[in-house]
């Protein structure tokens, strides 16, 4: 093993096969003051054990690792035989310089045996994370209630024990040059393609960054096109959604101290699904979906149509709604447009302004706010009562979206949709609808077609995507993640015959 070791470091740094220059080296490296030497002899030789104490479980180091290094004082051992003893799993052989310097500071304890060209790291990190909780983001009544935390390890052990299959594989790379973050691609055997596996990880590999702070930052890196403003990549953290994406053939990504996993390939509908529709009867579900996309509607174009047809289309508006809004607008300087952008720029503000205060004083604020403000704005003349009803109506639509990624973009959207409507009315709806439709047909998912099952038209993607037909009818995988295993179940040829009976 040890041969192999050196047959791989090439021209690395090596460390010095003496204690003392190896500790100057180390420290040189470092630069920090609350590194951590403890000397051991041994026979007619020495060790040396550098570990920073902040993020080395020290206990452990006390009670385990030197009682097994002061038991051999009269032995001479080298880092081979010293790896044999070691009553710990997590421990490598190592000479990198700059490798030992990067473990040191995620909590390893590198062993340096004097005049050995190879030493020893071990893991030893002090493991502190909050306990597993609800997910915050998305919120469901039925199904698993636990989320994902910061600890990778145990989001990864969270995922084996919902899934038990030794079909579940696990790659793990190494991201970031100043500080190097694990990132680990998950898939199933046999479900997932080998070229959107083969295309995650050139990405990865090709990306030269200081670090990764959160899996937020890793999927704009390595999306398709990061000039959308629609998402290419699901960000979730629900363990059973992330099952769920496994068993379809997709990909997910861990990042080390991320509560939130990577999805991939997804298509545009992917962002108005959720798990608890698996959990509900399908008929149900099915007009929960219906809804989602509803909403979608009136978020983005309820405005803009009211802009339009104040603007240029009185012809549309019912005689008995045009007295109503004739006498609501009466006192209102400005043009219906500069009246829109206004109330949908507060409701932002508001939006904003209740997400980054603590929770009681946001929530109080966003709801005390949004109903003095509309309510001064109306008497003062600024706007009129309808349209804050369509502008409330049309925010309330937009958080019906389980992703909010996709629903921070509808918010985005309607406002230069809002300005088009506003100077050509109908004509400039219909000019925005129509670039939005080119641009999402130009979008891809690792390669994938963001449109997928509309276009290229694909009846079994259909299945669940606009809507969720009964089990039975998507017993077939997709056609776009349909790989060596094409049926996720075996539905019952006739259930209304009993095996039983004669």
């Amino acid at each position: 093993m040890f041969e192999q070791y050196f047959a791989s470091l090439g021209k690395k740094e090596h460390i010095s096969l003496s204690v003392y220059q190896a500790e100057k080296q180390i420290k040189a490296k470092l630069k920090s003051d609350d590194l951590m030497i403890r000397y051991v002899p041994q026979n007619s030789e020495l060790l040396a054990l550098f570990y920073l104490p902040s993020i080395t479980d020290t206990d452990l180091l006390q009670k385990k690792i030197l009682p097994i290094l002061q038991s051999h004082l009269n032995e001479t051992m080298d880092a081979e035989t010293l790896m044999d003893h070691l009553p710990v799993t997590a421990v490598k052989p190592n000479s990198d310089l700059s490798m030992i310097a990067s473990s040191l500071t995620q909590g390893w304890t590198y062993i340096h045996v004097h005049d050995q060209a190879c030493g020893l790291l071990i893991r030893l990190a002090k493991t502190e994370s909050r306990s597993l909780s609800r997910a915050e983001t998305e919120g469901q009544i039925f199904g698993s209630q636990v989320g994902f935390i910061e600890d990778s390890d145990k989001n990864l052990s969270l995922l084996r024990h919902m899934l038990p299959t030794p079909d579940l594989q696990v790659e793990t790379l190494m991201l970031g040059e100043r500080s190097p973050c694990q990132v680990h691609i998950l898939r199933l055997k046999d479900l997932c393609s080998q070229q959107n596996v083969n295309t995650v990880r050139q990405r990865i590999e090709d990306l030269q960054a200081d670090t990764i702070i959160d899996s937020a930052t890793l999927a704009q890196l390595i999306d398709d096109n990061s000039y959308s403003v629609f998402p290419p990549l699901l960000l979730t953290e629900r363990p059973d959604r992330t099952v769920s994406s496994l068993l379809e053939g997709k990909l997910v990504l861990l990042v080390s101290g991320s509560p939130f996993v990577i999805v991939g390939p997804c298509n545009f509908f992917d962002f108005f699904r959720s798990t608890e529709d698996q959990y509900l009867r399908w008929n149900m579900a099915s007009f929960i979906r219906i809804l989602r996309i509803f909403s979608l509607l009136i978020s983005t174009l309820f405005t803009p149509a009211y802009v339009a047809a104040l603007t240029f289309h009185y012809a549309v508006i019912p005689a008995a709604l045009l007295v109503s809004i004739a006498q609501s607008r009466s006192k209102v300087p400005f043009p219906p447009i500069f009246e829109a952008l206004m109330l949908e720029l507060i409701l932002e503000l508001l939006k904003e302004a209740g997400a980054r205060l603590p929770t009681k004083v946001g929530q109080t604020m966003s709801i005390v706010g949004g109903i003095v403000i509309g309510q001064a704005a109306v008497q003062a003349g600024f706007t009129s009562n309808i349209l804050i009803m369509i502008v409330a109506l049309g925010a309330i639509a937009s958080f019906t979206t389980p992703s909010y990624m996709m629903g921070n973009a509808l918010r985005l959207i309607r406002f230069p949709i809002i300005i088009l409507a506003g100077l050509w009315g109908g004509i400039g709806i219909m000019a925005g609808i129509c670039f939005l439709l080119l641009h999402l047909l130009k979008q891809r998912s690792l390669g994938a077609p963001y449109l997928y099952p509309v276009f290229p038209p694909r009846i079994i993607g259909m299945r669940n995507s606009l809507v969720r037909l009964s089990f039975s009818w998507f017993a077939k995988r997709a056609n776009l993640n349909r790989r060596n295993d094409s049926y996720k179940f075996n539905p019952p040829a006739d259930k209304n015959k009993n095996k039983f009976d004669k």
